[in-house]
């Protein structure tokens, strides 16, 4: 039964680290000039995560499903990715032709757009919390190999997405390389605008 606790662990970690969101943006946009981002992205995430999956191991899950909470998360951070996705639309000429980077390093990338999700609050105060409950039932061992194969889960797979579009990005144009930073930064608003629609509508 462990077994099979930990394979489920590994699918739904990485179902949902797998998902396009703010955080795989930010992996894509950061990884043209370090091959390191997706880990240091990872780590970022880590620091917000790590807090939570404790904080709700110590009965907070209900406290993340207050509406008050996700309505400020869901406008603040919308604002956030909204400016974020502007500021790498704006930064794309001058990173593809003239190597510059975005203000804030990989690292902080992954702290801010792990903070301002009010989704990833969501899943843990959900699904994150359902996961939990059942490592508790094989100890604190249980628990905390949860905890670290989860992490490692969203390490692999930031940092392989990292290295793949570093080795690959010489093979790109300019025009291609644009692209990609425009695309990016879309996608950080699109996440940013729905995050805000979806709590006050």
């Amino acid at each position: 039964m462990f077994t099979i606790f930990l394979v489920s662990v590994i699918v739904i970690s990485l179902s949902g680290v797998m998902m396009p969101g703010p955080l795989f943006a930010m992996t894509v946009a950061k990884s043209y000039n370090n091959p390191a981002s997706g880990a240091l992205v990872a780590l970022g995430h880590a620091v917000i995560e790590i807090p939570l999956i404790f904080l709700i191991y110590f009965g907070f899950a209900n406290f993340l499903k207050l509406t008050q909470l996700q309505i400020f998360i869901g406008v603040a951070g919308g604002a956030i990715l909204i400016y974020m996705g502007m500021d790498m639309i704006r930064s794309r000429k001058a990173m593809v032709e003239e190597g510059k980077d975005l203000p804030y390093g990989s690292f902080m990338g992954g702290i801010i757009t792990t903070a301002v999700n009010p989704y990833f609050l969501l899943w843990w105060a959900s699904v994150g919390a359902a996961l939990i409950v059942k490592s508790i039932a094989f100890g604190l061992m249980g628990f905390v190999l949860f905890t670290v194969i989860h992490w490692l889960c969203d390490f692999a797979w930031l940092s392989g997405i990292s290295l793949v579009i570093h080795r690959l990005h010489h093979l790109w144009s300019k025009r291609v390389h644009r692209a990609i930073f425009s695309l990016c930064g879309l996608l950080m608003i699109g996440f940013g605008v729905w995050f805000i629609g979806s709590v006050i509508i």
